[in-house]
C-alpha cells in the first residue's frame, strides 16, 4: 500500500530523516514512535507531500505521491489545528470536506451521527466557531472530518494529545474498528506508549530520522518500549 524509498530530507544540510526502506501494507494499524525530533512529523509531511523529499520518494498504491495528486482521493490526514479552518462552525467545516470528498449532506450527517458519543456534546450545535473550541474539541473535529469519504489512508499525528480519558478510549476503538473491520491502513504518531500499543499491530521507532526498531505489537511490546527510552 505504501512504499517508501531511500527517502531523506535535509534543512540546511541537517539530515532529518533518512529511510532506506519502509513498506506498510493495506490494512495494517501503523505506529510512529520517538522523542522529539526523531523525524516523525517530517515523515508524515513528506507521504502528504506538505514538503518536498531530498532524496528518494513515497508511493501510495504505486502513486509517487510528490509527482501525482491521484492519492489524494483515497487518503486523509489530520496532523494539527492547521488543518481546520478557525472561522467555520463544526458543521459548516464538516460539509466543506464533505463536499472535497463528493459526499452530500446527507452523507455527512450520517457519518457525524456514529460519533456522538465521541462529541460528547461539545461538537454539533454548539454554534461555536473551530477557532474558538478547546485543543481537544478541535482535535475531534479533526479526526471525524478525516473519516469523511471513505478513506483508504488514513495519517493521525498525536491523536491522543489534548483528549480527555474517556475521549482517548472512544478513539481506540475508532482506530482498531478502521483497521479491523473497514481494511483502512491507519498511520499514527504518538508519544504515549501505552495508546500506541493498544492500538497499532505494528510500532517503528525513529531516532534521529532513522528506523532503530520495527516491531510486530504483542504483549512484550510496550516493555520493549519502555526499556528502549529509558536506556
Amino acid at each position: 500500500m505504501i512504499t517508501t524509498s531511500n527517502l531523506s530530507k535535509k534543512y540546511n544540510n541537517n539530515l532529518v530523516l533518512n529511510i532506506e526502506s519502509l513498506d506498510i501494507p493495506k490494512g495494517q494499524s501503523f505506529g510512529l514512535v520517538g522523542n522529539n525530533g526523531a523525524g516523525k512529523t517530517t515523515y508524515f509531511s513528506l507521504l502528504l507531500d506538505l514538503i518536498q523529499p531530498t532524496t528518494g520518494f513515497i508511493k501510495t498504491n504505486n502513486i509517487q505521491v510528490n509527482e501525482s495528486e491521484e492519492w489524494k482521493p483515497f487518503t486523509s490526514a489530520f496532523i494539527d489545528e492547521s488543518f481546520l479552518i478557525g472561522y467555520l462552525t463544526a458543521e459548516e467545516y464538516f460539509y466543506f470536506i464533505g463536499e472535497l470528498r463528493n459526499q452530500n449532506k446527507a452523507d455527512v450527517g450520517a457519518l457525524l451521527s456514529q460519533f456522538e458519543d465521541f462529541f460528547h456534546g461539545e461538537i454539533l450545535k454548539q454554534k461555536k466557531y473551530l477557532r474558538d473550541l478547546s485543543k481537544g474539541n478541535q482535535k475531534k473535529v479533526g479526526i471525524v472530518a478525516a473519516l469523511i469519504g471513505n478513506p483508504e489512508v488514513i495519517v493521525l499525528d498525536e491523536p491522543f494529545a489534548n483528549l480527555d480519558p474517556t475521549t482517548q478510549i472512544r478513539l481506540k476503538g475508532i482506530i482498531k474498528d478502521l483497521a479491523e473491520k473497514k481494511g483502512v491502513t491507519v498511520l499514527i504518531s504518538s508519544h504515549d506508549l501505552m495508546h500506541i500499543t493498544d492500538v497499532c499491530e505494528r510500532i517503528v521507532v525513529l531516532e534521529k530520522g532513522e528506523i532503530v526498531k520495527d516491531l510486530a505489537t504483542n504483549k512484550a511490546t510496550l516493555k520493549e518500549l519502555e526499556a528502549h527510552f529509558t536506556n
